[in-house]
Parts: C-alpha cells; structure tokens; sequence
C-alpha cells in the first residue's frame, strides 16, 4: 500500500483527511552489539517504510488501525497500559510525549508497513519515530532529531520493555539517500559517508525464521557486557563502557574474567574496531576489505557473541561461495532474521538466485531477498 492509498483508506475508515508522516526500517552493515555499550554503528536507512496516517479526535483517545496486521485497537491517553501487542509502541510513544509535556489530543491512525516484521530490520523503530512525528503534528511542539531519536528509544525501553540501544530510532531519523552513517553511539555525533552504489549492492537475505530466544538473550548479553565493565574499571578506573577499551588493554586481563563474560566483551571490543577499519576503507575505496570485515564481524558473532544460528550460519555460508559476494555477515539482534550482503553490481543477479536456491534446497524455506539502496530518514509525505 502507496501513500496514495493510504490516504484514501483513511478518508474510508475515518472520514477525514490526514496527515501521513513515514520512517524506514535500516540494516546494519557493521557495529552488532555494540550501540548500548557506547560503541561504533554504521547502519543505513531502507527503502522500506512505515507510514502512518493520522488525524486528530475530539477526546482523548487514540483509535489505530493497522492495514498491515488487519487489526484496530483503542487506548485511552491517560494512563495507556502495555497489552504486549504491537500497539505498545505507539502506546509507548505517546506516554513518552505525554512525559515530556506535549498534552496530546485523541487521534485516528491508520499505518502500513513493508518492513518485515521480526526480521531484524527494525520495524519497531520505523513504527515509533512514525507515530511520534503524526502525534506531534497535531500539537504545537517539535522535537529535533536527536530528541526525537532519544523519545523512540525510551518507549522501547520503559514502556515496551525492551532494553535497546538508540542506533534504530537514530537512523531512522537521520538516514538519508546513497549514504550509510556512522554513529557514535556515546557522543551522538555521525557522520555520512557515500556508498559507491556504482561498484556494490547491498542485499539483504531474510532467513525466514525466528527463534523464540531473542529478547531473553539480548538482555543477558547487555548484564554480561556490564559484568566485563565493573571488572576492567578495577584495572583502569577511566573505563565507563566497552569501547573505551583497545584488544591491547584487553589481553592484560581477559584471563581474569569469566570466560563467557570474556568472549562478549572480546566481541564488543572487537566489533568496535571493525566499524572504525571500515569507514577508513570505504573512504579508501577498498571495498574488498570492507567485505573481509563483514565477515569477521559475523565469525565473532557466531562464536564470542553467541547470537547467530544454524540458518543464519547457513545463509552467510552459502553466500561467501558465491562469486561477487565480498562480504556477509548477519544484521539485527540475532537468533534468525536477516544477513547483510556486499555484492559487486555485475554479481548481484546471480547472487540472488543461487542463494534462493541453496537456501530452500537445505532448509525448505524460500528467503525473501531484497536489493536494497541507502535511503531518506523519516519524513512527511506529500500528495502535491
């Protein structure tokens, strides 16, 4: 569903005219685990988008209808109540509006969404800087990017209740076309940096599956990440996260550490590491290098993170034999959904029919494969 037919069925369901605000989803090309430990991230946004169409109510209540889930749920605004549904994200927003004393009125929303859902491409993020933009439209208040990155993130945190970094929400409001970004996930500050669609795609291979253990698992990985912090500041007191530490500082105390607690740690160091080679290659041109880090990123994800899984290993194996694939690796918070492709232009047809193939061959499953280019943060949508 278009924007244009968004529009009209709302006009259907509502009988008023709205305004419509989108967000994209984003891949993570490097920098897994690492955003809520204050490290290095370089996501780009996806020409896919949730957009949300909204209007304003007389009371205070918020009607939302979901094209994509064929389901309408009602909230009252005062003291809205977390169902574990995917309306406690919007739910979620606007209590964090409300927090920040932006007095909302009742609102008709109707969204639609091609991000695909559990897939790690982050859905929930497009969702929420989407409705907060529609709620906002109907007040007097703005939020600037980085507040508005910040709000998105604290309704994922204290009302849906999943403990996350802020790199989904902080793409996508900053994404923009034909470049990634490179976030420091400490400071806030970013930069773009070009992607050289002329030389590579990005595709993105969704596994089709996702295993129940996601969310349990990120929030051990984030208390086993902390564990490591608390020991290294005995040793050095200037320590406040994982990426105020090189390997070098970190060989001088790995053994020291509970060696489950020394491989997250070792990942986190290292991955940090990888972002930073990265964006030095790309601005190099180096693509190939760029590639090898991606795979190095997923190896350590695999073994020191511990968050990959069988068809995630498979799909990033079956890509790395196929020529033209310089790098694979998988994106997102693990445990299934999606991996991440840098393909040479000329290979990218081939690639995405040998990899469908072998994947469903091995496991049954036909991937949803998507070739995908850098694209606009979140924005309204204009009819003229």
């Amino acid at each position: 569903m278009m924007c244009p037919e968004l529009l009209q069925a709302f006009q259907r369901r509502f009988g008023s005219t709205p305004r419509i605000f989108r967000a994209p989803g984003r891949v993570n090309l490097i920098g897994e685990h690492t955003d809520y430990n204050d490290g290095y991230v370089f996501p780009m946004a996806l020409d896919r988008y949730t957009a949300v169409a909204v209007a304003p109510r007389s009371d205070r209540m918020v009607r939302v209808y979901s094209a994509s889930m064929e389901e309408e749920i009602t909230f009252p605004l005062d003291n809205p109540r977390r169902r574990g549904h995917w309306s406690d994200y919007i739910a979620g927003v606007a209590s964090q509006l409300e927090m920040r004393k932006v007095r909302l009125p009742g609102a008709d929303l109707l969204l639609f969404s091609d991000v695909p859902v559990g897939s790690g491409l982050s859905s929930s993020a497009a969702l929420e800087i989407s409705s907060a933009l529609a709620f906002l439209s109907l007040t007097d208040d703005q939020l600037a990017g980085e507040e508005l990155a910040r709000l998105g993130q604290s309704a994922e945190n204290q009302f849906v209740g999943m403990n996350c970094g802020i790199m989904d929400q902080f793409i996508a409001v900053h994404g923009a076309r034909d470049h990634a970004l490179f976030l420091d996930c400490r400071s806030l500050e970013f930069q773009l940096v070009p992607l050289p669609s002329d030389h590579c795609r990005v595709v993105v291979c969704n596994t089709m599956v996702k295993h129940e253990l996601g969310a349990s698992e990120y929030n051990t990985r984030r208390r086993e990440c902390e564990e490591g912090v608390h020991h290294m500041q005995k040793q050095w007191s200037t320590v406040k996260a994982l990426r105020d530490l090189t390997l070098e500082q970190f060989a001088h105390v790995e053994e020291e550490l509970d060696p489950t607690v020394r491989k997250r740690c070792r990942h986190v160091i290292s991955e940090n590491e990888r972002v930073l080679d990265s964006i030095r290659s790309l601005r190099r041109g180096d693509l190939h290098h760029f590639g090898e880090l991606m795979n190095s990123s997923h190896d350590s994800l695999r073994d020191d993170y511990q968050v990959s899984c069988e068809e995630l290993d498979l799909m990033v194996g079956i890509a790395r034999g196929i020529p033209g694939c310089l790098g694979a690796r998988m994106t997102g918070g693990g445990f299934g959904g999606c991996t991440v492709n840098l393909v040479e232009t000329d290979a990218v047809d081939l690639f995405c029919r040998e990899v469908g193939a072998l994947y469903r061959n091995r496991t049954g499953l036909a991937p949803a494969i998507y070739i995908s280019v850098p694209s606009q943060g979140a924005h309204e949508w204009n009819s003229q």
